[in-house]
């Protein structure tokens, strides 16, 4: 998912240097939704991983 994220940032970084803002920002979009959902199942699994060691 981290991946799709990191490829959703180049895309709005690329369309964001030609110029076209609609798609930059679409993409941007995109990729803070799944960096959001990235993070909680890094945090979720995390905190699995402690309980289940403990």
């Amino acid at each position: 998912m981290l991946y799709w994220t990191l490829v959703f940032l180049v895309i709005a970084l690329v369309a964001g240097l030609f110029g076209f803002g609609g798609i930059a920002s679409a993409s941007a979009g995109i990729a803070k939704i799944l960096f959001a959902i990235f993070i909680v199942l890094f945090l979720v699994s995390l905190i699995f991983g402690v309980v289940r060691g403990a």
